[in-house]
C-alpha cells in the first residue's frame, strides 16, 4: 500500500509504520539507547520530562519478564521483537522555583510526545516500533516495582522488519502500513465540527 500525504511533509512521517512481523534478531544496547535518546528530547510542559522507560532486550535476563506482561495476542507476535519497552509517566511535578510536587495535568500528553520521537527515531535507524495497550498494567506495576505516582502508559515492541509469513494467518492480511483519515476530517477552524 502506498501512503500519500495531503500536504507536503517529510517522507519519514509517511514511511513510519507499526508492523508485527519481526526478525527476532538481537539489538545492541547502543542501538536501543539511540532510539531512547531521541525520546528524551521530546517537548514537555514546564520541561518536566515525565516520561520514563523500562526496557528489556532479546537475549537478556529481563526479556521473559517483560514479554510475560503482554496479553496473549500481543505476545504471539512480539516474541519475535528485539526489544520491549514499557512507557511510564510521572503524574506529579514541581513547578520551576518550587520543590512542592503537584499533579501534572499533561503527563500522558508529554509521554505521548516522547513515544512519537521514539517511533520516528526507530524508523530513521532502520528499526520498527509498535505501541501496544494490550498488557497487564497491574502485573506491570508489581513486577517492575513501579511507584504509585507513575502512570503506566503503553508497551512498545521494537525490531527489524520480518517476513509477514511468520505471523499467524489472521495477522498476515493486515501486515501493511495503515491509511489515515484525510486532514479535513481531523481539523476545524475556529470551532469544533465533527
Amino acid at each position: 500500500m502506498t501512503r500519500t500525504a495531503d500536504y507536503p511533509i517529510n517522507p519519514q512521517f509517511v514511511n513510519r509504520w507499526s508492523p508485527r512481523a519481526y526478525t527476532n534478531e538481537e539489538m545492541s544496547e547502543t542501538e536501543l539507547f539511540t532510539i531512547l535518546e531521541a525520546a528524551r528530547w521530546a517537548p514537555s510542559s514546564y520541561n518536566a520530562q515525565p516520561w520514563r522507560f523500562v526496557f528489556a532486550r532479546r537475549g537478556t535476563p529481563h526479556w521473559t519478564k517483560l514479554l510475560g506482561l503482554l496479553n496473549e495476542f500481543n505476545r504471539s507476535w512480539a516474541e519475535n521483537a528485539s526489544a520491549l519497552v514499557i512507557v511510564l509517566s510521572k503524574t506529579t511535578f514541581a513547578a520551576p522555583g518550587t520543590t512542592e510536587e503537584k499533579p501534572a495535568p499533561t503527563h500522558s500528553f508529554d509521554a505521548g510526545s516522547a513515544w512519537g520521537y521514539l517511533a520516528l527515531q526507530a524508523s530513521l535507524s532502520g528499526w520498527y516500533a509498535h505501541g501496544m495497550a494490550g498488557f497487564d498494567k497491574e502485573k506491570t506495576r508489581i513486577d517492575l516495582a513501579i511507584p504509585a505516582h507513575f502512570a503506566i502508559e503503553a508497551a512498545v515492541a521494537i525490531g527489524k522488519l520480518g517476513d509477514k509469513a511468520t505471523l499467524p494467518e489472521h495477522l498476515q492480511k493486515g501486515e501493511t502500513p495503515s491509511p489515515r483519515l484525510p486532514l479535513t476530517a481531523l481539523v476545524s477552524e475556529g470551532t469544533f465540527t465533527a
